[in-house]
């Protein structure tokens, strides 16, 4: 395509495209907005080595102007987007790229690759961490993800969804978040007994020591042997950390074992569960009145493993004419879920209090009113009408990008994760649930529903 662009003469066409979702994930209530920092480093790094431009030539499939050209191509466009953190719903654009039609239209597979993967994961984290109920989550997933890259950008969508700490020690180190972790059951079978195991593990880490306990039987041998282990850790001023549960019964197990830790006084003692976790299983499990502190979630949450893919797509919305002039563009569709939403947009959210009532998407260069507390829009599928109560109007997409260099440095993951942390806080509780949540409210403005329609007559015409 962009070989095309530069032989009709398209390499300065302005455009704008924007990428956005059609469907929550999870039969949830909201999706948190992740990989923004990724994506811009990529678009900030792109370029063709002159390895990739020998690979092209042996295609046969492009002239050597357009080779020569790809050789100096940079990125300079301009990014708006919601900030990593942030609640996002369908059809609201994560990011909305201004830029020349061939270099917009060259970073679309890249950008959807990093922003789908890293929301999906981000989302499915902060799932995980509600149905916690302000227990610990940690990461466990690097065993199980599509690849080492694969493994590190779920490490890091899982500490921004609300993960505390991940088992992938790479990962800590480039992105500066606490690691955790304990031993397998093959330092259990490489000792002659489970209780020599044990001493030399807690040798070795006094201070941080958690037992897997199911090598052989949980509760007749395990947690014995665990308890036996943290008492004589307690006789040298140490505590025992934990112990992990990672096969049965983990509600009834975690039951008993709370009953005999606390028997030998090994009160601060955490249990810690795992064991192909997600928000389901812990939900059920805390039902049941387990009593596990810490949960190891991996397999259900790299890999999303309920809903693998977040169905992103990135779409044209507008494009410069002859005269050089910016317009809308739209896509119609016999399945009027695809059709799009034309125009360059602002997103605006709603509050009443602390908590979000509703979004609306109105066209860049309207400014709805900040003062009279109400704002009207239409959902273009149903026709459905609303007016939102507001004590304040807040845009929620910001410039983070200009001629292709980021506007501010990276933020702290650990300020991207309490952005999530507050973002969900101001969503009511019904638009939360795990399961049946409310839908939450996304309207388009009357300018911006007109301009659709009028585009909609057009195209069918």
């Amino acid at each position: 395509m962009v070989c095309g662009y530069h032989a009709h003469g398209k390499l300065a066409q302005e455009s704008c495209f924007e990428l956005y979702f059609r469907k929550l994930p999870f039969a949830g209530g909201y999706c948190l907005s992740c990989g923004l920092e990724p994506a811009l480093e990529w678009l900030e790094g792109l370029r063709f080595e002159a390895e990739q431009l020998d690979y092209l030539r042996n295609l046969n499939l492009f002239p050597e102007d357009f080779l020569d050209w790809l050789s100096q191509l940079r990125f300079r466009g301009d990014v708006w987007a919601i900030p990593e953190g942030e609640l996002v719903f369908p059809g609201e654009p994560l990011l909305r790229v201004q830029a020349p039609l061939p270099q917009a239209q060259l970073v679309e597979s890249a950008l959807l690759n990093i922003v789908n993967y890293h929301t999906l994961v981000a989302t499915k984290a902060s799932r995980i961490r509600q149905a916690a109920e302000g227990g610990l989550v940690l990461e466990f997933g690097l065993r199980r993800a599509q690849g080492i890259n694969g493994a590190l950008a779920a490490t890091r969508a899982a500490i921004v969804g609300g993960c505390q700490a991940t088992s992938n020690v790479l990962a800590g180190q480039l992105f500066q978040v606490p690691v955790k972790g304990t031993h397998a059951h093959s330092w259990i079978m490489s000792f002659d007994t489970e209780l020599e195991a044990f001493r030399a593990y807690a040798h070795t880490y006094p201070d941080s020591c958690t037992l897997l306990v199911d090598t052989y039987d949980t509760l007749q041998s395990g947690v014995p042997n665990a308890i036996r282990v943290g008492q004589e850790l307690a006789e040298k001023g140490h505590v025992l950390a934990g112990i992990r549960l990672d096969s049965g019964d983990l509600a009834q197990l975690s039951i008993e074992s709370r009953k005999m830790l606390d028997q030998a006084g090994l009160t601060q003692t955490r249990i810690l569960a795992s064991n192909d976790l997600d928000e389901y299983a812990i939900a059920e499990l805390k039902s049941r009145g387990a009593r596990i502190d810490i949960w190891g979630v991996g397999t259900n949450l790299v890999t999303c493993k309920d809903e693998p893919a977040l169905g992103g797509v990135y779409k044209l919305v507008a494009a410069s004419d002859h005269q050089g002039e910016l317009r809308p563009r739209i896509k119609v569709s016999s399945n009027p879920g695809k059709s799009t939403v034309p125009g360059i947009k602002q997103l605006y959210r709603a509050y009443s209090g602390e908590l979000v009532v509703g979004d609306v998407l109105c066209l860049a260069h309207e400014e709805p009113s900040l003062q009279n507390g109400q704002i009207g829009s239409t959902q273009p599928l149903t026709g459905e009408r609303k007016t939102l109560n507001y004590d304040r109007l807040e845009p929620v997409l910001v410039p983070v990008m200009e001629k292709g260099r980021r506007l501010r440095p990276a933020p702290d993951l650990q300020n991207c994760a309490k952005r999530s942390e507050k973002s969900l806080q101001s969503l009511a509780p019904e638009f939360r649930r795990i399961q049946l949540p409310e839908t939450y409210w996304v309207g388009l403005s009357d300018e911006l529903l007109s301009l659709r329609k009028k585009l909609l007559l057009e195209a069918l015409r």
